[in-house]
């Protein structure tokens, strides 16, 4: 089981778009993840997005850094960042990754450098 979520108890079904970037020497990364269209920006979500949680069988992860993005006043899109500050959250955050993407069959597309 591997799960995002913006309120607690309440998945997310969007998949997102998750754009990592990490420091040369490894110690440092950054994943952005931007949500087209998710569940908690839709009329009828009675929660209040309290930030990103990324849940697995080993724990949870958690972003505070959570922004909705409006089109003509309307509801668009959630873009959060997850930041990984040494070697340990990034492998941490890849295994999570790996379980997400098996789940909700997703890709790995590596930069052109």
């Amino acid at each position: 089981m591997a799960e995002i979520q913006f309120s607690r108890g309440t998945a997310e079904t969007v998949i997102p778009d998750v754009r990592l970037t990490r420091s040369r020497d490894g110690s440092s990364g950054t994943a952005t993840f931007y949500f087209d269209k998710p569940d908690a920006l839709a009329q009828d979500y009675t929660e209040d997005v309290t930030g990103m949680y990324l849940i697995d069988e080993e724990g949870e992860l958690v972003s505070r850094e959570v922004k909705a993005k409006f089109i003509n006043g309307e509801p668009a899109a959630i873009e959060a960042m997850y930041i990984m500050k040494s070697s340990q959250d990034w492998d941490r955050f890849m295994r999570f990754m790996e379980r997400y993407a098996e789940q909700n069959g997703l890709g790995f597309n590596k930069a052109e450098e």
